[in-house]
């Protein structure tokens, strides 16, 4: 098939990234769909070609990216998020709009192949929710009267502009904050290396190469008490010692931007306004690892977001802060950007790499598979989220101990905490490690909209268990959330006032965790399967009593019995929601719902 010279650049350039040609593949279907609108046979057959693949493996692979489609989509696909924060804040209502104006239903597209239409998962647009996509561009904080404004200039054939930021990262600056990862965010350009140098940017990065021994590093990142950003709050510092020092294969740096846990979004603003940070950090792990070569892995959904990280990377070479011979010191780094195509499951570390190398984002077996010894391409890896890497120049800058003081013990700084949901003040805030979350819901964020009482909270995005009103009175780091039975996590707040039906709360839950399993493993694929139906079920005024006890038990053989953490991420805030609120679904039998007490469920009449 004779492709486009356009295409056919990024094709030659995409292949050359990868010391294994098939790592080019679901970056090559994705720019592919880009120019064509779907992927069809030829085009297959032809990336197939060039990166010496039966059709069989392009095929198969594909078909785990919800992003790649077989079929032409409309001009302008748009895309409503329904996920918990959008929910709360009316994304169903803003998803029957758009069928009503379009005259179309789910996954349909309009006769005149103008419009398509898509419930989505969430998109990482939590503290600016409702949100909608429309191709790549994001719109937020949306109602009826202003979706129907964007969508009247697109089919008027005019691009409306797309939210530039994210809602909420730019807010009033709170008293509360301590402005150091964000220091940043707000200033005019920021996202250049201009503006970056002119704040301190890459001076850690001198420091490191010029005054500092891998070991050196790797102590005082230690000395921090940095832990992982990304979820699961191992130590970064300990993380990087498991690289072995004397293995003769190369070794990679990867930074997580596959920002997909339901309730986060604040990588997104992270790299918007300050990539260098995230570049600079990863130049100094390699350094610290013996690493020559790191991939930061974007989401697919955020396009827009690998372009501005693309044009601080061509700044950064011309610079010399990456590339070879960095600041004539001898030492060479490369760094190269790689898009998902829509998979939550990408987020695992090992599922990640497995994706990075061109194929479905299974998780790998640990042991053997710990990415510091056998990760990408079986090399010793490190895989770290956007913003723990980003973190990195402030702590050898200032140096650990200063960065540790900043929070409490053994969970040192700060940390972005994205706070979405019913409160006044959505958005991206940057608080001490170990604030507490009454002040951050309350405070910082405002409180309750209309008086309301506050009723439950995700402390850390989807997977973790939620909390009640009373449990509330916490420290936010990851032991104090811990000893209550719940996570820190992503930093992901989802707060819930007084009318938030949890049954429906833990059905739209269980939909994505039943949309993103990979069906991998058999405990995972079954049981969020079927917790998926019980719940529709109970919601729908169809449940029974001895299913209460039964989501319980189907949510116990999840736990712990699959290769990766999906089926506990489905399991956790399904248990607890029905260990606490067990009233609402004892009320849903009755033909009752919380959301309005005295209405009846229109099925259970």
């Amino acid at each position: 098939m004779q492709v486009s010279p356009q295409l056919d650049a990024k094709f030659k350039q995409l292949i050359s990234r990868y010391p294994v040609k098939r790592s080019a593949l679901v970056p090559m279907l994705v720019y592919a769909q880009d120019e064509y609108g779907h992927l069809s046979d030829p085009i297959l057959e032809e990336i197939a070609e060039r990166l010496d693949l039966q059709m069989t493996e392009v095929t198969e692979t594909l078909s785990y990216y919800s992003m790649l489609r077989r079929k032409a989509a409309g001009k302008y696909h748009v895309q409503v998020c329904t996920n918990i924060s959008c929910q709360l804040r009316g994304g169903f209502e803003i998803m029957a709009h758009v069928q009503k104006r379009l005259g179309i239903g789910n996954r349909q597209t309009t006769a005149n192949g103008i419009f398509s239409l898509e419930e989505v998962e969430c998109m990482g647009a939590c503290s600016g929710a409702p949100a909608i996509q429309v191709n790549y561009d994001f719109y937020e904080n949306l109602t009826p009267e202003k979706v129907d404004a964007i969508l009247d200039q697109y089919a008027a054939g005019k691009h409306p502009a797309s939210v530039p930021v994210i809602s909420g990262a730019l807010h009033e600056p709170d008293p509360a904050e301590v402005r150091v990862i964000s220091q940043r965010f707000g200033i005019r350009d920021s996202h250049t290396l201009k503006v970056y140098q002119q704040h301190e940017g890459y001076e850690a990065l001198t420091k490191t190469l010029k005054e500092m021994t891998p070991a050196q590093i790797i102590d005082e990142v230690k000395k921090s008490n940095l832990r992982g950003r990304g979820g699961a709050g191992f130590p970064t510092g300990m993380k990087w010692s498991f690289v072995p020092k004397d293995s003769p294969k190369p070794k990679y740096v990867c930074a997580n931007a596959d920002e997909s846990e339901p309730g986060t979004s604040k990588d997104r603003p992270l790299m918007e306004m300050d990539p260098h940070a995230l570049i600079e950090g990863m130049v100094i792990a390699g350094k610290a690892i013996g690493s020559h070569l790191g991939y930061i892995y974007i989401r697919g959904e955020y396009r827009y977001i690998l372009d501005i990280m693309d044009r601080a990377l061509e700044e950064a070479y011309a610079a010399g802060f990456v590339g070879k011979n960095i600041l004539g010191t001898g030492f060479d780094f490369d760094i190269y950007t790689h898009t998902g195509a829509g998979a939550y499951e990408c987020g695992e570390e090992t599922a990640l790499l497995e994706s990075l190398e061109g194929k479905r984002g299974y998780p790998r077996f640990k042991p053997p598979y710990f990415p510091a010894v056998l990760g990408l391409y079986q090399c010793p890896t490190i895989v770290n989220n956007a913003e723990t890497l980003a973190t990195v120049p402030l702590i050898i800058r200032r140096g650990g101990d200063w960065y540790s003081s900043l929070g409490s013990p053994k969970n040192g700084g700060t940390r972005l905490y994205s706070i979405s949901g019913h409160v006044n003040r959505p958005g991206i805030y940057e608080l001490p490690m170990g604030f507490n979350l009454n002040r951050m819901i309350f405070e910082v964020a405002g409180g309750i909209p209309n008086g309301r009482k506050l009723k439950a909270v995700i402390p850390g995005g989807s997977s973790c268990p939620l909390l009640s009103a009373d449990e509330c009175d916490v420290a936010m780091d990851y032991d104090s959330v811990a000893k209550i039975g719940s996570m820190l996590g992503s930093g992901g707040l989802v707060v819930m006032d007084e009318d938030t039906c949890m049954v429906d709360v833990a059905r739209r839950i269980m939909h994505f965790y039943a949309h993103e399993s990979c069906g991998w493993c058999i405990p995972c694929r079954e049981g969020t399967a079927w917790l998926r139906k019980l719940l529709d079920r109970f919601h729908e005024g169809y449940g029974r009593a001895e299913e209460i006890p039964l989501i319980d038990e189907v949510s116990e053989n999840m736990l712990g019995k699959t290769m990766c953490a999906l089926g506990d991420a489905a399991a956790m805030p399904t248990m607890s929601i029905v260990h606490k609120w067990r009233n609402e679904f004892e009320d849903h039998l009755k033909g009752k719902c919380s959301l309005n007490a005295a209405e009846v469920l229109p099925m259970a009449r």
